[in-house]
């Protein structure tokens, strides 16, 4: 993996942006990598009739790329968090791995705010991540 003098960052994983392509006609790479618009329009259209899902098959490393540009790396794991999110998140674990406590709390108790919080989260979750990790940078300067 080649640092630039720009210092980019590989936040989230080309391998993991693969594997969710499989499921991608759901638009789950697309979330993945930032892009909740074209995400829910796939998952309305299978991927825009599986032909859009066929063609970002060669995108994905773009995608990649742009999301490494986009989010502010840090301590947590972008990938991690999505794992949590897709797999766990009525539960809230995305957001005690956060450390956001009370939120995480309530989707446990609630089946993720009734299914709208994971929505919510699937449309931000890599906004709130890389705020954070913005937020605890400019705090240690």
């Amino acid at each position: 993996m080649q640092q630039n003098s720009i210092a980019t960052q590989d936040t989230h994983s080309k391998l993991i942006g693969y594997l969710l392509w499989v499921f991608g006609f759901l638009g789950a790479h697309r979330f993945y990598f930032g892009k909740p618009v074209t995400g829910t329009i796939w998952f309305f259209t299978f991927g825009l009739f599986l032909i859009g899902w066929l063609i970002d098959l060669l995108l994905i490393p773009a995608m990649d790329r742009q999301a490494d540009l986009r989010f502010q790396a840090g301590p947590t794991n972008y990938t991690l968090a999505w794992l949590l999110l897709t797999f766990f998140g009525v539960f809230g674990l995305h957001r005690f791995y956060q450390g956001k406590w009370l939120t995480g709390l309530l989707y446990l108790c609630t089946g993720g705010l009734f299914l709208l919080g994971v929505l919510y989260d699937f449309w931000t979750l890599n906004d709130q991540i890389s705020m954070r990790h913005t937020q605890r940078d400019g705090a240690h300067h």
